[in-house]
């Protein structure tokens, strides 16, 4: 249990690493192209403002785009008592619980860190589950605050966002800008079309497996805390048998939920946020034995 954990963290660092040497490099081909090394610090500086202002709003839009609602403990006592309890064993803050109208079993966790933290259940997964499984549901997103992913988590969104205008911004000054009277070299320019068009896209391939990282050690977390891995295991063979897409599909904050509440499988295990069911239900039985 413990190892696993630890391996999940030195993984993340490692993924979080490319995303720096990805800014860089796409900083760096640009201003062999400009002819000016401005525009590598300005790459770098700017990707870092964008993300820092992300990092305080992106929890509010997260909420607001899901549509959940905040309640209080007499409005659903249930799930408030639940996350009471948690928090209280984790000797944690008790973080900002909200409900999503929607039928689709899935829950998600979002923030800056345990004392600007909220945890989110939809209606859906209320209904499903009985105590001992929605209890086990909020230890795996309380192990997401516990470990600080929701930090990790937004930092990524931002970083996700950032390389995506810079690479959009680049790919327009190269189609309606020029520099006649200093041409890059031909190499460049051709690394630069490259960069500003696959730079996005193995952008979101880091991001989900920062996310699928996230989601094996939060597993693992919240079983830690119950010392119930079974139940969180029968939860997720739950969502596996009935689906968890959600009416609102927001592709910018799926890697935040217990389980993908996208619909469609389209290159479904390439881009996935979240590891297939199966394996992290295999992963917890396994870890049944520790306890």
């Amino acid at each position: 249990m413990y190892k696993a954990i630890a391996a999940n963290k030195r993984n993340t660092i490692v993924i979080m690493g490319i995303f720096v040497v990805l800014i860089a490099v796409i900083g760096y081909i640009f201003s062999q192209v400009y002819g000016s090394i401005g525009i590598f610090w300005g790459t770098l500086i700017g990707a870092a403002i964008y993300t820092f202002i992300q990092y305080f709003i992106a929890a509010k839009m997260a909420l607001a785009l899901n549509g959940a609602k905040e309640i209080k403990k007499s409005e659903e006592p249930r799930l408030y008592r639940i996350v009471e309890n948690l928090s209280i064993t984790e000797g944690m803050p008790m973080p900002k619980v909200y409900v999503i109208d929607d039928p689709a079993p899935n829950a998600f966790a979002t923030g800056r860190d345990p004392r600007h933290a909220h945890v989110a259940a939809t209606s859906g997964i209320l209904q499903l589950m009985n105590d001992r499984e929605l209890e086990a549901v909020m230890a795996h997103e309380i192990g997401h605050v516990k470990n600080y992913d929701i930090r990790v988590m937004m930092i990524v969104f931002g970083l996700v966002s950032a390389i995506g205008l810079i690479a959009d911004a680049f790919l327009r000054m190269m189609w309606f800008g020029g520099n006649d009277d200093n041409p890059p070299h031909p190499i460049f320019l051709i690394l630069g079309i490259v960069a500003a068009l696959l730079a996005p896209f193995v952008a979101i391939l880091v991001q989900a497996a920062i996310s699928r990282q996230r989601e094996y050690l939060a597993d693992a977390s919240g079983a830690l805390t119950t010392r119930d891995p079974e139940a969180l295991a029968s939860a997720l063979e739950k969502l596996g048998s009935v689906g968890t897409g959600l009416k609102r599909q927001n592709s910018s904050t799926a890697h935040l939920f217990f389980a993908s509440p996208l619909k469609g499988a389209s290159l479904a295990k390439l881009f996935s946020t979240h590891p297939p069911i199966e394996q992290r239900v295999a992963r917890l039985r396994s870890m049944a034995s520790s306890f």
